[in-house]
């Protein structure tokens, strides 16, 4: 088993105001995004830098002035192959007069995103837009059962999106299944840029536990695909469309596997008698002392069923100090329910 550390390293580089405490928040967030922004091609000498006393612009194909922000600057550098951070110590009126010399020229059109006055990514034609909202779309659609974990220790919420990429951490809550004999729910990661930041991606699992700092614990069967943006990116919204589906259609398999277990140990009796049913639990490697304990406490519930005496096991082991013997109890408790797969 893994640890996954994807949820944790966004928790840590997100600025509040990056944060959405749902995953309908997040979708109506990126879907305004998206219906205020517009793609321009331009040939390259449509681009004119241009400055105030405090912002270097762009002038766009006569259209006026538009701002950049970091992303789009630092892209407008990498036209020009011009350092960022020499640029960014340069006055605006300087810049504009760098920018003017290093900017190529050329017959290919440039791929401009723009939103209102502001320029937020800047493209050469081989890049293929894959918008936020339309990965989205697909989540809502397919996993409306999942849920983002819980806040963590810094307020995160697992779900983010800035100006340069999206970000979503889902489980399902009700979703927990064995795997193996111990409980595991289904989750997944998923990710995009619709300005180059990053690929689209996802990743699902099956983990055990989410701690404070949303590290993903005791991770299983992780799948993990992810497309760079070119010209066919769109058909990852099928490929995620499709291992989504997967994940949940082994959820409900193992879920419904899950519940006929547990039905069966809930009627099926390890004993006719307390003497029998303590016999039965010494056969299957447990100590008398825990085995007698174990009755009494079924004992309570005028039953020795499978269900009865594992429930009893639990309870003891959610009271036991030692770490060993916890899981050493957990682990009889979870081959004794395995009697009524």
């Amino acid at each position: 088993m893994a640890y996954l550390k994807r949820a944790h390293d966004e928790l840590f580089r997100r600025t509040p105001d990056e944060q959405f405490t749902s995953l309908q928040t997040l979708s109506s967030h990126c879907r305004e995004v998206r219906d205020q922004s517009v793609d321009r091609w331009e040939l390259p000498e449509a681009l004119q830098p241009a400055s105030t006393s405090d912002y270097l612009q762009l002038g766009i194909n006569g259209d006026g002035e538009f701002q950049m922000n970091d992303w789009s600057f630092g892209q407008l550098c990498r036209l020009a192959k011009l350092p960022k951070q020499t640029v960014n110590r340069l006055s605006p009126n300087t810049a504009k007069r760098v920018f003017f010399e290093t900017l190529p020229a050329g017959n290919k059109p440039l791929q401009l995103l723009l939103r209102e006055r502001q320029v937020r990514s800047i493209h050469a034609a081989s890049y293929t837009r894959l918008h936020n909202a339309d990965v989205l779309d697909v989540v809502e659609e397919f996993a409306s059962d999942f849920r983002p974990p819980q806040k963590a220790a810094t307020g995160g919420t697992g779900l983010y999106c800035g100006e340069q990429d999206m970000f979503c951490f889902l489980i399902d809550p009700s979703g927990w299944a064995e795997i193996d004999g111990q409980a595991f729910a289904p989750g997944f990661f998923i990710w995009n840029s619709e300005v180059g930041r990053r690929a689209v991606g996802i990743e699902t699992f099956w983990f055990q536990s989410v701690c404070a700092n949303h590290i993903v614990w005791d991770a299983v069967e992780t799948v993990e695909f992810t497309r760079k943006h070119t010209t066919n990116v769109h058909e990852a919204l099928s490929e995620i469309r499709g291992i989504i589906a997967k994940l949940i259609a082994k959820r409900d398999e193992r879920r419904d596997g899950f519940v006929k277990v547990i039905r069966k140990a809930m009627q099926e009796r390890l004993g006719h008698d307390v003497d029998s049913a303590t016999l039965a639990l010494i056969k299957h490697g447990i100590s008398a002392s825990t085995a007698k304990k174990a009755m009494e406490i079924a004992r309570e519930q005028g039953r020795f069923t499978i269900f009865a005496i594992v429930d009893a096991l639990t309870r003891m082991a959610g009271v036991v100090q030692n770490a060993g013997d916890r899981i050493e109890l957990d682990r009889q408790a979870g081959q004794l329910l395995a009697l009524a797969a």
